[in-house]
């Protein structure tokens, strides 16, 4: 029989496609399904198919079509140095492919080689999106890899500041840099367009800091997200020239020079007119003067309006602006089993919460406000006019909310896994909870805390962080629920002062429980709180070392200074010898997030970065400072709420409310991890 032999061409062809296909990545969102003969679907092929023909040069394109609940929305972004054919092409690629992975899913996201795509079903323009993240690495280690790394990052932030300053047509930005042993390295960063300065930077900072979790000390690595990508490597592997050009086509020409600048000659005013345009000079100078004056004044008058609006009024207009996160009444009822008893999960401080299940099959976790409590009005404005903004694969996912009467209700994912109290400090299911487990709850609040301190578009203090308000998914992934007593900052505040001291004892930082002074650096506190709690698996009022039964704090700070820390890992985890490295990084940088002093703790961005790289050194934690039950009266310094719990303590195995599925590589380059 003959030998086939295949052209060159032909080959070529294979490889690229087989390249395509390991560098395409996808994730399908659990936020409903869409049926094939809907008016969803109808819309989403329709809009799919108009976004390579509507894109321009700039690589970016996003649109909506539909009404109401068959609304979809779309967008593509295509690298900052690729031609308009190859962009156009890269799309129609991106949205066969995104139809095929995710079939029938209301929300998806596509990364190819050189383009991102996504849709879904509520509006996203101008919002960062990082729920989910793609990380891609050079398997090959760089020579002088602490250098290396430490060049890439000065050479990423500088990037980062670059596109972020871009305006509303491109965000990106690429530029090499020498490192060690006559190498270079070369970077590539991008933003949305229709992000904001600030939120282009939040979402390529996000980026950078997972970089030594999932590329240390690699020669190359990709981060995908659904609002910016990030690449950078030890070989060049952008279009310089494509980028120059697109630069050039951004600038705008010159102006051609006004009357005044010309020098005297035959198109100088003639003199008997000169007169005559000093005199109209003065009076267009006057005029423009006091119409600035009249502008500024009212401005200030509106401004000052606006900040004394109140409560109320910021109430109505926020829920103004979220009606379509509005839901019948009678359909939430119907999906609790009129608030049933036995779909009741459990009673927090500002009402219960229930189990339902909506018409569509989706299971949900229901908030009914005490319709007595005092605090209602407050919990509820702050739940949805914070919770319905932020997005984040560590945050309770808020779906919306229905008001009727005086009944008020909040709707959010439903969460199979319960919170976290009730495996950490259960003898039994506590052994659910191996190390590989808790490191990774500890990152993931990590991350949800920085969200909400840095990342977002607001900058949010919990001020109830908990082991109860942690939810479990199936996966055992953390997700921070109730943000009924968070507090939204302006971009520039620091710190915050409250006469009604509200909170969890034994979570409260000294300068909240003590003055009423909040910051995010509370937050830090309980973080550390609960960081000590994991790794111990003992609550922090009742730390028991055979009879004697102690506080946390004073039982960490004292095994840390003794030396004898391994006396207070949680017997669970003393079987992993291997982790135990981890386990003692985690007790430091715990103690570390307790200091007395708020100055001293750490920020949210530093705990991430000391988490995710062991080769940082952490500094000396001082002795904190405690309050324990012989100190202080607990009961005539705290107003104490219990947890609001919306997990579930059945063991059936959850949706994934996150889909990804990892693509294998055929070119035995790069490595995959979803973020």
């Amino acid at each position: 029989m003959m030998s086939k032999r295949w052209p060159l061409a032909s080959i070529f062809l294979i490889l690229t496609n087989l390249l395509a296909f390991a560098m395409a990545q996808f994730s399908c969102f659990n936020n409903g399904n869409y049926t094939n003969n809907s008016t969803y679907k109808s819309n989403l092929d329709t809009l799919l198919s108009s976004l390579s023909t509507n894109v321009d040069y700039n690589g970016f394109y996003n649109a909506s079509m539909g009404k109401n609940l068959d609304t979809v929305y779309a967008s593509v972004l295509c690298r900052g140095d690729i031609q308009l054919p190859a962009c156009r092409s890269c799309i129609q690629d991106a949205t066969a492919g995104i139809v095929r992975s995710c079939p029938n899913y209301k929300q998806a996201v596509q990364f190819n080689e050189f383009c991102t795509l996504r849709y879904s079903n509520e509006s996203m323009f101008g919002i960062v999106d990082t729920r989910i993240g793609w990380y891609l690495w050079n398997t090959q280690n760089a020579s002088s890899p602490g250098q290396f790394m430490a060049d890439v990052r000065t050479l990423v932030d500088n990037l980062r500041d670059q596109a972020a300053k871009g305006g509303s047509l491109r965000k990106v930005a690429a530029g090499n840099r020498s490192t060690v042993d006559f190498q270079t390295v070369f970077s590539l960063v991008q933003c949305t367009p229709d992000l904001s300065s600030e939120d282009c930077g939040r979402c390529l900072i996000g980026a950078i800091a997972d970089i030594p979790r999932y590329c240390n000390n690699k020669k190359g690595c990709r981060a995908l997200k659904p609002s910016c990508i990030l690449r950078y490597e030890d070989t060049t592997f952008y279009n310089e020239t494509r980028l120059q050009e697109l630069k050039a086509l951004a600038t705008p020409p010159p102006q051609p020079p006004t009357s005044a600048s010309l020098p005297p000659g035959p198109l100088s005013a003639p003199p008997g007119k000169k007169d005559n345009n000093k005199t109209r000079t003065t009076i267009i100078i006057v005029v423009s003067i006091g119409v600035c004056l009249i502008v500024a004044v009212f401005a200030g008058i509106l401004l000052i309006m606006r900040t004394k609006k109140k409560p109320k009024e910021i109430l109505e207009s926020g829920i103004d602006l979220a009606e379509s996160l509005q839901y019948d009444f009678c359909e939430i009822k119907s999906a609790t089993d009129d608030f049933s008893d036995d779909n009741k999960l459990g009673q927090g401080g500002f009402g219960a919460v229930y189990k339902g299940k909506l018409s569509n099959g989706q299971e949900i976790a229901v908030k009914r406000l005490s319709k007595d409590s005092g605090q209602g009005d407050v919990e509820f404005k702050n739940e949805v006019l914070l919770v319905a903004k932020l997005q984040h694969r560590n945050l309770v996912r808020f779906l919306g909310f229905s008001i009727e009467g005086k009944e008020r209700l909040l709707v959010y994912e439903f969460v199979k896994n319960t919170s976290l109290d009730k495996f950490l400090f259960d003898p039994i299911k506590r052994t659910e909870l191996d190390w590989e487990r808790r490191y990774k709850i500890i990152g993931g609040i990590a991350r949800g805390l920085l969200y909400l301190h840095e990342e977002s578009r607001l900058k949010i203090i919990h001020r109830d962080l908990k082991a109860s308000n942690i939810l479990l998914d199936g996966e055992m992934n953390p997700k921070i629920a109730d943000f009924g007593l968070a507090r939204l900052c302006v971009a520039d505040e620091t710190q915050g002062n409250t006469n009604r001291i509200v909170g969890t004892y034994g979570y409260m930082s000294p300068e909240y429980a003590m003055h009423g002074q909040f910051s995010i650096k509370s937050d830090v506190f309980s973080f550390g709180v609960l960081i000590l709690e994991i790794v111990t698996g003992q609550k922090n009022n009742s730390f028991r070392n055979g009879e004697t039964i102690e506080d946390l704090l004073s039982a960490a700070w004292k095994y840390w200074h003794r030396g004898t820390f391994e006396d207070m890992i949680d017997p669970v985890l003393k079987a992993s010898l291997g982790s135990l490295r981890d386990i003692l990084r985690c007790i430091h940088i715990g103690l570390l997030c307790v200091q007395d002093n708020s100055a001293d703790r750490p920020t949210m961005a530093s705990v991430v970065l000391m988490l995710s790289s062991f080769t940082i050194s952490l500094p000396v934690p001082l002795e904190p400072t405690f309050f324990t039950n012989s100190r202080v009266s607990k009961n005539a310094l705290f107003h104490v709420y219990d947890s609001r719990e919306f997990g579930s303590t059945t063991s059936s195995s959850q949706n994934k409310s996150l889909h990804s599925t990892e693509s294998k590589n055929v070119m035995s380059i790069t490595e995959f991890y979803p973020r």
